[in-house]
């Protein structure tokens, strides 16, 4: 008795199944008839913008860039309701290139994706103090930045924190430190406070075991193309670059600083945050 009931069962769900999937081969060969979705095809051609995938090298990537195609159902929605084909309601949608930053965890990010002048500015806090004064004269130049911050100071000092909440803050390590119990709590903690998933990871050089935790957290390890160590000016000025990552130690002198992005400025440079910089989305 179970056993009918079981097997008409199973037919009436192989039914349910095969009536959708005919409903919708219908509904698609209908549309596709439809001189709507014809004339919505052929225009597909003029605004096709193909991806450009990630470059690989090594242990090193830098993202890609996402194209652009029609879309075709939400354009046939729109030009449907309207009556007839409007090239006006074409709706785009972006297309993910096949080899793409989102997929690779194990490889070092070291700049970004634009051919533009722009560039992302990293700011490794290993003291609380340095947050306020950079944050003064950040604010006074308009300009974003990244600010990667050990575990320890994330701790103890809530509310210099919480003035960080325009700009971008990440997880340096733990008390200089990346073991996974400490460094995973601390990545719960910033989460919590900042009501943003922690996506980045930091290395001036290469470390396997840092990279490999990190990618075990779906998180990019970032490793900058120019890294400040003395004078910000002179390094930056040496070495620069369309989509450079540019880590700046966080005690640096604010004249130095200041002069620096008075340079970067006049040479015509975006300043973005770090996650819009290496995104491979089309609309930064």
């Amino acid at each position: 008795m179970n056993y009918q009931k079981l097997k008409e069962g199973l037919i009436a769900f192989l039914l349910l199944i095969f009536s959708f999937f005919y409903t919708n081969k219908a509904v698609q060969l209908v549309q596709n008839a439809d001189p709507i979705m014809k004339q919505i095809k052929q225009s597909n051609s003029k605004y096709k913008v193909e991806a450009k995938n990630a470059l690989i090298v090594g242990e090193k990537i830098i993202p890609g860039l996402n194209g652009l195609e029609v879309d075709y159902q939400e354009s046939y929605k729109k030009m449907k309701k309207y009556g007839s084909y409007n090239e006006a309601l074409t709706t785009l949608k972006e297309v993910k290139p096949t080899i793409s930053v989102t997929d690779y965890y194990d490889k070092y990010v070291v700049t970004g994706n634009s051919d533009k002048h722009e560039l992302a500015l990293i700011f490794k806090i290993e003291s609380a103090s340095d947050i306020e004064r950079l944050l003064s004269l950040l604010e006074k130049k308009n300009v974003k930045a990244t600010f990667f911050i050990d575990g320890t100071i994330l701790e103890k000092n809530l509310n210099s924190i919480l003035k960080l909440n325009d700009y971008e803050v990440e997880l340096l390590n733990y008390d200089g430190k990346y073991e996974r119990d400490f460094f995973l709590n601390a990545k719960n903690y910033l989460e919590d406070i900042t009501k943003k998933e922690a996506k980045y990871c930091y290395l001036d050089y290469d470390k396997k075991e840092v990279i490999d935790l990190c990618s075990s957290l779906k998180m990019h390890t970032i490793m900058p193309s120019i890294k400040v160590e003395k004078n910000a000016y002179m390094e930056i000025k040496e070495k620069l670059s369309n989509s450079a990552i540019i880590t700046i130690p966080s005690n640096i002198s604010l004249d130095n600083l200041s002069i620096s992005i008075d340079y970067l400025k006049n040479r015509g440079f975006k300043f973005l945050l770090l996650d819009t910089l290496i995104s491979e989305s089309i609309e930064k």
